[in-house]
């Protein structure tokens, strides 16, 4: 990643045109070709950016960054603070949190909080697409894909569509039903996995640890 602070004016030449005029700025330049430009003043979101791919050219007082449309980052520069380059290497990506892990962790060992009669198959179980959380048998011995979130929401639902339109071509497995499992499932994402074929399950991650609520109840 490269890093550069200048005071620098920016044009974007496209379907749209866009002037930043002259300040100093954050130029950022990642090793996949996006080029975006930061203020100090609007937390993780650039002024302005060119995504991949593109290419940057670079000459005295001036970048342009062009994508494969023709469209124009041109940034002019006046003067240059600093340039620096860091080797970030591969990042591992996104890794469940903690209360997610161990929601999978304890749904695992209890397989039948999910279905009476669910056993557990094994817990990620690859595809060629990724892992799914877990893969059961229900009472009936069919295989069940088990997609386990912290709070449930439409892109769960459509992760677990795509395990299964993959697992259910293979005929060792197939038929194979979903399950969408966790401690809070939004309407929207439960209208969606209804209509695809989804059961939804929510799950009490205290009652699964066997931890009792603190809450007062009146019976």
């Amino acid at each position: 990643m490269r890093l550069v602070i200048a005071k620098c004016s920016v044009d974007y030449v496209g379907r749209l045109s866009a002037h930043l005029p002259p300040a100093t700025r954050l130029l950022m330049v990642k090793a996949d070709g996006s080029v975006s430009i930061h203020a100090d003043d609007r937390a993780y979101k650039p002024l302005n950016w060119m995504s991949p791919p593109c290419r940057l050219e670079e000459a005295p007082g001036v970048w342009r960054v062009v994508n494969k449309a023709g469209e124009e980052l041109r940034i002019t520069l006046e003067e240059i603070f600093q340039d620096t380059s860091y080797e970030l290497g591969v990042d591992p990506g996104l890794r469940k949190d903690g209360v997610e892990a161990h929601l999978q962790e304890l749904l695992a060992a209890n397989p039948e909080t999910l279905g009476e009669g669910f056993t557990l198959v094994r817990r990620e179980y690859m595809t060629a697409i990724g892992p799914v959380d877990l893969l059961c048998r229900d009472a009936n011995a069919r295989a069940v894909a088990v997609e386990v979130k912290r709070r449930g929401e439409i892109d769960g639902v459509e992760q677990l569509t795509r395990y299964l339109e993959l697992m259910n071509r293979d005929p060792l497995l197939a038929p194979v039903t979903g399950v969408f499992a966790a401690q809070e499932i939004k309407p929207q994402a439960r209208v969606l996995a209804t209509d695809r074929g989804i059961r939804c399950v929510v799950v009490d991650y205290d009652k699964l640890r066997g931890i009792e609520r603190d809450e007062l109840t009146l019976f």
